[in-house]
């Protein structure tokens, strides 16, 4: 097999984020929610773009002191209730913009008040057209079913915008040294390919991370389900102590992510129980105690710019073990680039 475009669609994020920084239209977004003022934030999502706006929502309680809900898609799409968004900043993420649910639900929000934005990768898509402010992802074409570049797109896009909104200058440095993290994981992936035979047994691999985190877990069992064929549970540390935990015998595959922030002391202590079970970890991030990472990621300096790097990690690890499983992650059956819901 040649090697798949999910590789090289996910080697081309440093590109993107360099050119989502030549993007005045994220300066004048910001100026326009700022001036807008919102009470709170709802995210509005699906699949990997969910995964993102779930980092989001963290980037945004944390950094803006805003509270942050997910709408039901369904609410309007299929329930066809109208809610009030009076005050509310919706933040549509999609790559495709084609979803009618997501649509639709962008469109009901801006007839209940709120000031709507979508962040998308296709400018002339039905989303772009129903909201307020358009964002371009500035992902490019992406052919690969699984989203790759697009979904880390949608990551660095919201920290852009956040520190556009709300400038702080740890965050800017960061946004600027971003690129040079990514390719610094670029760099390491050999260390990805040595680490994917842990991934490509038949057993369910556990995901696990937290906080800012907790989304890129959750988009990573995504990947190992979709591309690898691998089932895959993802959970928050936090939540995992309360029950999850049952799942973790002696051999366990698991897929855990060890950040930097304040998360980080929590996450350890999680890990060192996890591994007192007997689970396999394989350790993407910072080291801990007792264990070095298996795919050490740069710091980038802020606590909102280190998901992207660990999602790119993540992204070349279950490549090359779809790879080992004789799989072809571009082309997962019974999916589809676009997943129109309603």
């Amino acid at each position: 097999m040649s090697e798949p475009l999910m590789l090289r669609e996910a080697r081309e994020a440093p590109q993107v984020v360099t050119r989502q920084a030549g993007d005045a239209s994220i300066e004048r977004a910001a100026q326009t929610i700022a001036a807008f003022a919102p009470s709170f934030v709802v995210t509005l999502a699906r699949g990997s773009s969910d995964h993102a706006a779930t980092t989001l929502r963290y980037g945004i309680e944390t950094h803006l002191r805003l509270p942050v809900v997910s709408a039901a898609p369904s609410v309007a799409g299929v329930y066809h209730a109208d809610v009030s968004y009076q005050g509310a900043l919706v933040l549509a993420i999609s790559q495709s913009g084609g979803s009618p649910d997501l649509v639709e639900t962008l469109a009901q929000a801006r007839r209940g008040g709120a000031l709507t934005c979508a962040l998308v990768n296709t400018l002339g898509s039905p989303l772009a057209h129903a909201a307020d402010l358009v964002l371009p992802l500035h992902a490019g074409e992406e052919r690969a079913v699984a989203a790759t570049k697009s979904y880390l797109a949608a990551l660095t896009l919201g920290a852009q915008l956040l520190c556009a909104w709300r400038p702080d200058e740890a965050l800017s440095a960061a946004l600027h040294r971003l690129p040079g993290a990514l390719d610094a994981v670029l760099a390491q992936e050999e260390r990805a390919v040595a680490a994917a035979g842990r991934l490509t047994g038949d057993q369910t691999t556990l995901v696990l991370g937290r906080g800012l985190h907790a989304g890129v877990a959750a988009e990573a069992a995504l990947k190992l389900q979709e591309t690898a064929g691998v089932g895959a549970l993802a959970f928050s540390t936090a939540e995992f102590a309360h029950g999850p935990a049952r799942l973790a015998e002696p051999g366990t595959p698991a897929l855990f992510f060890q950040a930097r922030d304040a998360t980080a002391p929590f996450t350890a202590d999680s890990l060192s129980t996890l591994r007192g079970y007997g689970a396999q970890i394989t350790l993407i991030g910072d080291d801990v105690p007792g264990q070095a990472a298996d795919l050490p990621t740069p710091p980038t300096g802020h606590a909102l710019t280190d998901p992207a790097v660990s999602a790119l990690a993540a992204q070349l690890l279950i490549a090359h073990a779809a790879l080992r499983r004789g799989e072809n992650p571009d082309a997962p059956p019974r999916l589809a680039k676009v997943t129109r819901t309603r």
